[in-house]
C-alpha cells in the first residue's frame, strides 16, 4: 500500500490516515490502549494472548516507523511500544505550544551558529543541516531553500572558499537548489581528495 509520510506540516491529516491504516491492520486498539503486561501467575491462554498482542504491537511500531520522516523518527526511535511512540508524536504536534516555542528558539540558535567542521565531509554536513531544518519545519518554522543555500555557502570550511566565490559569481542563488549545490561541492571535494592522493604519492616517490 501507499503509506503517508508524516512531517511537520501534515500531522493532522496524516494522523487520520494512520488511524485508518491501524484499523485496517487490526492494531488500532494496541496503539490506543497499549500492551497490558502479565505476571508469573498468568494462565497459558493469557500468555498466548499476550504473545499475540506483542506481535501486533511490533506491527504497529513498524507502520509508524515507515510513516514518519527522518526528523520525527529521531523523536520516537527509542520508544518500545506503539502507544508510547504515537503519544510522543501527538504531544509534539498537538500540545505544548510554549514548549514548541522554546524548542524552536533553541533550533534557530543552532541554525545561526552552524559551521562546517574541518574534517567533516560535504555529505555529512548537508545531512546535519537537513536534520536541523526538518526539525525546525516540524515546529512550524518556514525556511526558504535560497536562505539555506546562502547559509551553507557562508559556513563551509575554508578549503571551499574559492568554490564558494565561483558559485556566487556564476550562479543565480535565488534559483539554486540545495541538491545542486551539494552535487557541485561533492564534485570539488572528490577532485580535492584525488589531488591530495597524487600529491602524497609524488612526495613518497621523491623521498
Amino acid at each position: 500500500m501507499n503509506l503517508p509520510v508524516i512531517d511537520g506540516n501534515n500531522f493532522i491529516t496524516g494522523a487520520f490516515q494512520m488511524k485508518a491504516i491501524f484499523g485496517f491492520q487490526e492494531c488500532l486498539d494496541v496503539v490506543q490502549q497499549g500492551v497490558q503486561q502479565i505476571d508469573e501467575n498468568s494462565t497459558e491462554v493469557e500468555k498466548l494472548e499476550f504473545g499475540d498482542v506483542k506481535k501486533i504491537n511490533c506491527k504497529a511500531i513498524f507502520l509508524i516507523h515507515q510513516c514518519v520522516d527522518h526528523a520525527n523518527f529521531e523523536n520516537i526511535f527509542a520508544t518500545i511500544s506503539s502507544k508510547e511512540a504515537w503519544e510522543v508524536l501527538d504531544k509534539f504536534y498537538s500540545g505544548g505550544v510554549k514548549v514548541k516555542k522554546v524548542r524552536l528558539q533553541m533550533l534557530r540558535k543552532q541554525y545561526e551558529l552552524l559551521q562546517m567542521e574541518e574534517q567533516e565531509t560535504i555529505a555529512d554536513y548537508f545531512t546535519r543541516i537537513r536534520i536541523l531544518t526538518n526539525v525546525m519545519g516540524s515546529c512550524g518554522e518556514k525556511i526558504h531553500e535560497e536562505d539555506v543555500v546562502e547559509n551553507i555557502l557562508g559556513t563551509l570550511s575554508v578549503k571551499f572558499d574559492h568554490v564558494v566565490i565561483a558559485i556566487e559569481e556564476s550562479k543565480d542563488l535565488d534559483n539554486f537548489k540545495i541538491d545542486e549545490l551539494q552535487g557541485s561541492l561533492e564534485a570539488h571535494e572528490q577532485r580535492f581528495l584525488e589531488w591530495l592522493k597524487i600529491g602524497n604519492l609524488k612526495l613518497y616517490v621523491l623521498s
